[in-house]
């Protein structure tokens, strides 16, 4: 079971070099950490040092921007900025090919379209008949937009007049949260808490396990005696039931929380 580094919660901003250094060693091993477990569910073409080369950028990002007053603290907000920075750097790569980000797509589609239509997640069945497939065909595409699945709950859900794009997770920090942006916050958390709250129960176990226990697929597996591919798939469906949720969400067509 991986955990993740331990280290003094920071109260004030740093400002001056020496304190960047030392911050920048003392969470040093987070970075690592945040790679290794990316790197896990992505293509072996994707450089490990290259990862941790970005979220050391992103560390430095934090350090610059961080403010205690938010009541956040310095170790969660910089695991948000290494693991954005992260997540940005393998959008830019575009290391999928682009069949596998079209049946992303048309899986994302597929799920928003039958739980707007029957208000509930969607299941296997329904979802592959939307797509005119049959279920082995269905979990080969599962099997195949794994590792886009790792960056779409993040992927820019729309663009601003302005040309800035809009992300479901960036709407909960930001630098300089106005009462707008507050209030958008908290509503996308009931959002995410209500589909989470409706995802399968196999669905939930895998989510909890994976992001809060900090189990690695593997170690799923041999918790619910299932092999490593069906977990992955497990996991793929968790994360497109979430961004069908909040795609709908942007689009006004997902009921608000209760």
């Amino acid at each position: 079971m991986g955990t993740t580094p331990a280290h003094t919660v920071h109260t004030h901003q740093p400002h001056q070099p020496a304190d960047t250094d030392s911050l920048i060693q003392a969470y040093a091993p987070l970075v690592k950490y945040i790679a290794q477990r990316l790197a896990c569910r992505l293509p072996d073409s994707i450089c490990l040092d290259d990862l941790i080369s970005t979220g050391v950028l992103g560390l430095m990002d934090a350090i610059e921007k961080y403010d205690p007053t938010r009541g956040t603290t310095f170790k969660t907000y910089a695991e948000l900025r290494i693991r954005g920075a992260m997540l940005d750097e393998l959008r830019e790569w575009d290391w999928a090919p682009r069949s596998v980000r079209q049946k992303e797509h048309a899986l994302t589609q597929a799920y928003a379209e039958v739980e707007r239509r029957e208000g509930r997640p969607a299941d296997d069945e329904d979802v592959a008949a939307v797509l005119g497939l049959d279920l082995a065909t269905f979990n080969a595409w599962l099997t195949a937009v794994h590792g886009v699945a790792v960056v779409s709950l993040d992927r820019p859900l729309e663009f601003a007049p302005d040309g800035n794009t809009s992300t479901a997770l960036t709407r909960l920090v930001t630098d300089a949260p106005g009462p707008l942006q507050v209030a958008e916050a908290q509503d996308l958390t009931r959002h995410l808490a209500a589909a989470i709250d409706q995802l399968p129960e196999r669905e939930k176990v895998v989510l909890s396990l994976y992001y809060y226990e900090e189990l690695t697929m593997q170690e799923i597996g041999q918790v619910l005696e299932l092999t490593l591919s069906r977990i992955a798939q497990i996991h793929t469906k968790a994360i497109l039931h979430l961004r069908s949720a909040l795609y709908d969400l942007t689009h006004g067509a997902y009921a608000t929380a209760a």
